[in-house]
Parts: structure tokens; C-alpha cells; sequence
């Protein structure tokens, strides 16, 4: 049977499907719109299975508030091409805008919310996967409720948003902290909330690179009282090299090598470990100033003095204080 010109842009407005497509898909229905959606749903749900394995490290990412109710959300692909498209940030606006007058708190929520179209928000992501060819995977999806809630999208870019909520009614400084929050990728809101997992890791991490220090020290110094550039030997490739450019004999390479050996073991066997503790604490504190959102260095004070979140809050009021935050980004961290 003959379509029309009408109903092919009827059913492409209700699918956002190509013409092409929405044409062909109602030729094979024989002008039944719903066959057709059907026809075009098929074509989404078997791109998505044979794309199952492709990397989605592309996409978009939005924030919204509403009232006290506030979410990010991420759709992701495989291209920037596709990431950067209208049809595709306007899915990711819809389903968000669904997920925040829901109130939904999970991503499970989120894929089996009900849009005005009659598809789920993981039938019209698959969907949208068969107009583009490209994998696609709702992700990312972090929600804050209450009072005071200031959201943020970096640089309008929709690859990177955050969300705070202070205990008072500062609007203009919680979006500054949300901006602070996109530019330093705190872990924490402050040292009691970094999980103690990490803790542990890192505190692992200062120790062994305070021992290699130690180490490495007292090889460079046994190496310059045997008269020998510790530059030149830093490395088995080194060595071979300065050997080769006449900068290095291999005698002294030799000696080199044993002195690096002997002098590494010894050391590594009488090491200070109450010294080791003291640098090792040292640096984790150096950790929390660097991770922990209260305590980094605030960098949007007007001022230019440098000054730590928390006390960037004090200046405006003695009680005022951050009760959470999210952050999501696309970008590899």
C-alpha cells in the first residue's frame, strides 16, 4: 500500500526515527503505526545485542532540580558525533525530566520509568540505539533531596555536572562549591567520610613510597662517594646506553651495579619505621587537603586569598556548612 507523506512524518515524530526508516517500517506494517513502532523497536533491541560488547565512553550528562528533588543523569555512546546531537541530548533531557517529576531513586527506577510515548525509558534509549547504529546505556544516575540545593553543568558541556546542598539558604555559594566540586573531583566531603578502604589503600601507598625514598637516598649517596653519577645508572637502559656513548665503562657500570644492590638491601633491612609512620601520616594528611571537599583549597574566592572551603563558608556564616554532594563525568579521572 501507498504512505503518505503525513504519515511518515507522524510516525518520525513519535520515534525520531529516520525517514527512511519510518518509511520502510510502515511499508512492512502496512500503514499500521503501532506494527511500525514495533518494527522500529525490533531494529533498536538488535543493534543493542550486537553492539552489547562496544565501549560507551561517550554521552551526555544533564542536571536538574526541582523544588527540593534534584538528579544527574547520563546517557552514554560510543561517539561524540552522536553525544553532541540534538535528538540524543533531548532523550536525556526527557528521561531525566520523567526520572525528577517521578522522584526516582535508582537507575532500575530510572530504566523502567514510563514516558509520555507509551515506551519505557530503556525501550526508547534501545530505540534510539537503532536510528543511530551505536550502543547506548543509561549510567551515572546520583540524586539529592532537601533545602538548598544548588546543581551545576560544567561549562554547559554535558559531560561533567555536580550537585551541593548546604544546611542554609546561600544560593549564590553553593553553586561556587558545586564549581569547585567539578574542578577538584573532591572523593569526600571530609576525612571521616572517605571510606576507610581507601584509607587504607593510600596509607599503603605513603608507607612503600616513603621506603623506596629512603632507599633510592641512600643508593644515590653511595654511589656519589664511589665517584659515580647515579644519573648515568639509574636504569638497566641507561646504563647500556652510556656504555654505548663512551660516557659509562663497563667496570664501572659493574661497580655500580653491586653498589645500587648491596646498599638497597641494607638499607631495606634497618629502615626507620618510626620515621617510615611519621612521613607516611605526613602524606596522608597532605591526602585529605587534596581530596576531601572541605578541606581543599577553595578556588573561586573573590578575594584571591587562599583559603579552605570550610573556611570560605565561615567567612559567610559561622554555621554555615556543606550536607552533601554528587558529581558525575564522562571524562577518564
Amino acid at each position: 500500500m501507498a504512505i503518505s507523506i503525513d504519515d511518515i512524518k507522524k510516525l518520525r515524530a513519535m520515534t525520531g526515527a529516520g525517514l527512511a526508516d519510518v518509511k520502510k517500517a510502515l511499508t512492512e506494517a502496512e500503514g499500521d503505526f503501532d506494527k511500525a513502532k514495533d518494527l522500529l523497536r525490533e531494529r533498536g533491541l538488535a543493534i543493542a545485542a550486537k553492539r552489547s560488547d562496544r565501549e560507551t565512553s561517550n554521552g551526555c550528562v544533564l542536571v536538574k532540580k526541582e523544588g527540593t528533588f534534584a538528579a544527574i543523569l547520563a546517557l552514554k555512546c560510543e561517539t561524540d558525533f552522536v553525544a553532541n546531537g540534538a535528538d540524543f541530548i533531548a532523550l536525556t533531557q526527557r528521561i531525566l525530566d520523567a526520572a525528577i517529576a517521578a522522584k526516582v531513586k535508582t537507575l532500575e527506577e530510572v530504566n523502567a520509568l514510563v514516558l509520555e510515548d507509551g515506551l519505557t525509558a530503556q525501550e526508547a534509549v534501545t530505540q534510539r540505539s537503532g536510528i543511530t547504529g551505536e550502543k547506548m546505556e543509561l549510567d551515572g544516575y546520583n540524586v539529592l533531596e532537601g533545602d538548598n540545593i544548588e546543581v551545576y553543568d560544567h561549562m554547559g558541556k554535558h559531560t561533567l555536572c555536580t550537585m551541593v546542598q548546604l544546611n542554609k539558604d546561600f544560593a549564590e555559594i553553593g553553586h561556587k562549591v558545586a564549581m569547585q566540586v567539578a574542578a577538584m573531583k573532591p572523593v569526600a566531603l571530609d576525612e571521616a567520610s572517605v571510606p576507610q578502604e581507601v584509607k587504607d589503600n593510600e596509607l599503603q601507598v605513603a608507607i612503600q613510597k616513603t621506603k623506596e625514598e629512603q632507599v633510592s637516598k641512600a643508593v644515590e649517596v653511595a654511589l656519589k662517594k664511589a665517584g659515580l653519577n647515579p644519573n648515568l645508572v639509574d636504569s638497566e637502559d641507561h646504563i647500556e646506553s652510556n656504555i654505548n656513548k663512551g660516557w659509562l665503562t663497563r667496570e664501572e657500570a659493574d661497580k655500580a651495579i653491586a653498589i645500587k644492590e648491596e646498599t638497597a638491601a641494607a638499607k631495606a633491612a634497618n629502615l626507620n619505621e618510626q620515621m617510615i609512620q611519621n612521613i607516611a601520616k605526613g602524606r596522608m594528611a597532605k591526602f585529605f587537603k587534596d581530596n576531601c571537599l572541605v578541606a581543599q583549597e577553595f578556588q573561586f574566592n573573590e578575594s584571591g586569598d587562599k583559603i579552605s572551603v570550610a573556611d570560605y563558608l565561615k567567612n559567610a556564616d559561622k554555621e554555615l556548612a556543606i550536607v552533601n554532594y554528587k558529581r558525575f563525568t564522562l571524562a577518564a579521572e
